[in-house]
């Protein structure tokens, strides 16, 4: 493979794009590997590329323990060179087109464990309507699982005390659901309806409203989690998806029920309840192996297992 087209590369880097200097050392260094991969394998030309020597050089290294963001990167400095080599007339096609970047593992919040959320959420002056009022909120989001957009967003109409329900309507694109409502969100919910006439605007529909009157906007929900948090002494940065997340971990914890607890938080996906509660295919593979009358009478008749 002729280092040359790197060099060239990496000038037109500098004098067109204007790339800074270290933006050009990452694109080198990714750049020479990739050739490496390529000689490695008996490749000596750019335009002897494909397709598939590209994901493999992208597969070795995720065998090789390197972050996605590091893939992604390697992965863009080759689609760049190639483009480049394009427009030179090197090369007739791309073999980067096509190939997808590894996708980075999603950060997850923190989860307050139920000893965390009780001196969070205990203690409250139901004759203050302040208090009364974040309260009902945050019991709220713990108890039935609601973002915060959900939460703010909920109507008088939406709850149904009687039966211990409140309807949420969508949600990232999700469809309507009806959740379940805790007996003690009930019992403060109950509090802070009682203060909510003095502060609501005749015509407002929304359960939480603030003192002017108006709807409650996410970032003061934020903001007052965050000060009731300090005041308990809740020693790390707490906020709204927290509580929802400890929602997700403490029900599945006790009940393991996955479906139940996708139903509840409105996933599309079984995927996206997998990564919310820290599982993944292993455990319903494990699920599956213990459960499933196919895989017992596999595994019960075929002692040497599926691989043999």
């Amino acid at each position: 493979m002729d280092a040359a087209w790197l060099e060239r590369f990496d000038r037109y880097l500098a004098t067109e794009r204007r790339l800074a200097e270290r933006t050009r050392q990452r694109y080198r260094r990714d750049l020479e590997a990739f050739r490496r991969h390529c000689s490695d394998r008996g490749l000596e030309d750019w335009a002897d590329v494909g397709h598939e020597l590209v994901r493999g050089f992208i597969a070795r290294g995720r065998r090789r323990g390197l972050a996605a963001t590091t893939l992604g990167r390697q992965l863009a400095a080759v689609r760049s060179l190639y483009r480049f080599l394009l427009r030179e007339g090197v090369v007739q096609a791309d073999p980067a087109a096509g190939v997808r970047p590894p996708r980075a593992r999603r950060r997850l919040p923190g989860t307050l464990d139920p000893d965390e959320v009780a001196g969070l959420l205990d203690g409250a002056d139901p004759e203050d309507p302040l208090q009364a009022r974040d309260a009902a909120l945050f019991e709220l989001i713990y108890t039935s699982g609601l973002r915060l957009s959900e939460v703010v967003g909920l109507d008088l109409a939406d709850l149904d005390r009687s039966e211990g329900l409140v309807r949420v309507v969508g949600g990232k694109g999700a469809k309507d659901r009806i959740v379940p409502v805790g007996r003690q969100a009930l019992q403060a919910l109950a509090a802070w309806l009682q203060h909510r006439p003095a502060w609501a605007d005749p015509a407002s529909p929304a359960i939480f409203v603030g003192r002017h009157g108006g709807r409650l906007g996410g970032r003061s929900v934020q903001r007052r989690l965050q000060r009731m948090a300090q005041r308990r002494g809740v020693q790390r940065r707490v906020h709204p998806h927290m509580l929802r997340h400890s929602f997700a971990t403490h029900l599945l914890e006790s009940s393991g029920d996955l479906r139940a607890v996708q139903e509840l938080l409105g996933h599309q996906d079984i995927a996206s309840t997998q990564v919310y509660t820290h599982l993944d295919f292993q455990h319903l593979a494990q699920v599956y192996d213990s459960a499933h009358p196919r895989a017992r009478r596999q595994r019960d008749d075929d002692p040497e297992g599926p691989g043999s």
